[in-house]
């Protein structure tokens, strides 16, 4: 692999399956800021408490000509993230044609403040196209960690390859990042992206490893208010292994519903207690604020995450938000999943997708979709894994196949999606999908109930969790047992699926040529183990003109 890529805009400072409900925590105690367990969480200070980077640098949505720098400073030791205090701080920032930064092409500086906690963004322009540089911000004399990162090749170019690291579903409390590390230490990938579930809103203890928490969340609380949300953000950034993919390689971002709440939707979520904690309106922007304030990713349109990047004559990648325009799952009370009426995209961003893919002159058109798009039936499992699997899918637990947070809850969007496709005959699209807790490749069939003699209007490649719970932890049975009775079962049930691994943790690498798209899955030896391995499990491959996946025996 040689190629790689990028794309951006401008930007200063700024201003699944998963447990249901839990204890409501009353409002009062949710905006209280914990400096104390934080500040301890935090690397040491020197004693002069002159300006630091405790939380890493970032970048991000890579362009031809430019990339979306990200840093948070520390301007004093009371300054922590959520606090709401510190003095204004310059931050420079340097970009550099090597690590050495002995050849500067940019440099400038930004203002942090308080009201954005401190981050600050620098939306770098005029580089050149499919380039490594390195950065760094400085303030106070104090300079941040060296980053690499790298733009996208130009809008017109042949690329003969392009490498993307690929994770989801990241619960601090139930593991350790060993897939970031792992990324990290690949030394080729062009960018990673991170399919949502970045951060987890729940309270101390309540979704941990198998019950148990392996290191606990800051804040202590769920999280409700723009303090807490912030204070989460900060926790996260203080991972070694995140902060080291951070460095190696910008990344491409969308968020599900745990940057929000559990099943979240336009006007509410599972987690969330209306009155209780406040109003679904004020905590979805908190959410929101505190998401762009320290994630590299510029806001798009409607201060959402649907966007597009474009990586030469190669891919484009269509980024979606399914989570804020989305009608609340289907129920007795709010509609059958078939009601033309009820959307996971919105109308604006359907017709938005539907037309970029029928623009689109690219090989590949690659689709950002936190939640599965294939459809799927529960089949005829027996009744000590369908209940666990149930639970994990939030279904109820009495054998009905749909779980209704994905598109199979929204099936006239899919319906028209999918018709948009074979009608246009738009072929080569790539869902990379999210959120499940599993690993699939899928076939995504116009009608699934007449699958294989139905036309496949794409493929899928879903993702497992980082560390999430799944299957076999929810069952708590050894890792491997409850895949090896449940996958058989599920594929028979459906035929446009090829692979399913419900019990594994770690990452994917998707590699692509003119050729074909390549999924390589990659599984960790242990999520509760700081130094825990990583290994090569399947691969597969959708080839052009498919719109079929198949198995390949080896990784790129």
């Amino acid at each position: 692999m040689t190629s790689r890529y990028r794309s951006s805009e401008a930007f200063q400072g700024l201003n699944s399956p998963s447990p249901r409900r839990r204890t409501v925590v009353k409002a009062a105690a949710a905006t209280a800021v914990l400096a104390g367990p934080l500040a301890a969480a935090l690397p040491a200070r020197a004693a002069t408490d002159a300006p630091a980077f405790l939380h890493g640098v970032a970048s991000g949505d890579p362009l031809p000509d430019g990339i979306l720098l990200w840093t948070r400073v520390t301007p004093t030791s009371a300054a922590i993230p959520g606090s709401g205090v510190g003095p204004d701080t310059e931050v420079s920032w340097t970009v550099a044609k090597d690590k050495a930064f002995t050849t500067i092409v940019s440099k400038g500086s930004l203002t942090a403040t308080a009201s954005s906690d401190h981050t600050v963004k620098a939306d770098i322009r005029g580089l050149e196209p499919a380039t490594d540089y390195w950065f760094r911000f400085s303030a106070g004399g104090t300079d941040s960690p060296v980053a690499r990162t790298r733009t996208a090749p130009a809008a017109n170019a042949a690329v003969a390859g392009l490498r993307f690291g690929v994770v989801t579903c990241a619960n601090w409390e139930a593991g350790y990042f060993s897939s970031y590390r792992h990324l990290a230490a690949r030394n080729d990938l062009d960018a990673w992206l991170h399919l949502g579930d970045y951060i987890y809103e729940y309270k101390s203890g309540e979704y941990a490893a198998r019950g148990t928490v392996v290191r606990p969340h800051s804040p202590a609380n769920e999280i409700i208010t723009l303090a807490d949300y912030r204070t989460r953000h900060g926790k996260y950034k203080t991972d070694p292994d995140l902060q080291a993919l951070h460095h190696k390689a910008p990344v491409v971002a969308i968020w599900d519903d745990h940057e929000f709440a559990d099943n979240a939707w336009s006007g509410g979520a599972v987690n969330h207690t209306e009155g209780a904690e406040g109003t679904w309106t004020a905590r979805q922007a908190a959410a929101k604020q505190a998401y762009f304030e320290w994630m590299p990713v510029r806001p798009a349109i409607e201060g959402t995450t649907y966007r597009r990047l474009r990586f030469g004559k190669l891919a484009d990648l269509s980024l979606l938000d399914l989570r804020s325009f989305r009608s609340q799952q289907a129920s007795a009370a709010s509609g059958t999943v078939d009601d033309p009426n009820r959307t996971i995209t919105g109308r604006a961003q359907l017709d938005w997708l539907k037309a970029g893919l029928k623009a689109s002159d690219t090989t590949w058109r690659l689709v950002g979709n936190s939640v599965m798009i294939a459809p799927f039936v529960i089949g005829s499992l027996t009744a000590d894994l369908l209940k666990p699997l149930a639970k994990l899918l939030d279904l109820p637990q009495d054998g009905i196949g749909v779980n209704t947070d994905q598109w199979d809850g929204y099936t006239d969007d899919r319906r028209e999606l999918l018709a948009h496709l074979r009608s246009n005959a738009i072929g080569n699209t790539v869902f990379l999908t999210g959120d499940i807790h599993m690993s699939w490749a899928n076939d995504v069939p116009v009608d699934a109930g007449t699958y294989p003699l139905s036309a496949s209007a794409a493929t899928e490649f879903v993702i497992t969790s980082v560390t999430s719970d799944n299957l076999d932890d929810i069952v708590k049975v050894p890792e491997g047992t409850v895949s090896a009775i449940a996958s058989p079962l599920i594929q028979i049930a459906n035929r446009h699926v090829h692979w399913v691994d419900t019990d594994r943790h770690g990452y994917g690498v998707l590699d692509i040529t003119a050729d074909r798209a390549q999924m390589d899955y990659y599984v960790l030896s242990d999520r509760t183990n700081a130094n825990a391995t990583s290994s090569w499990a399947r691969s597969y491959r959708t080839r052009t003109g498919t719109q079929k996946v198949e198995r390949t025996y080896d990784p790129v």
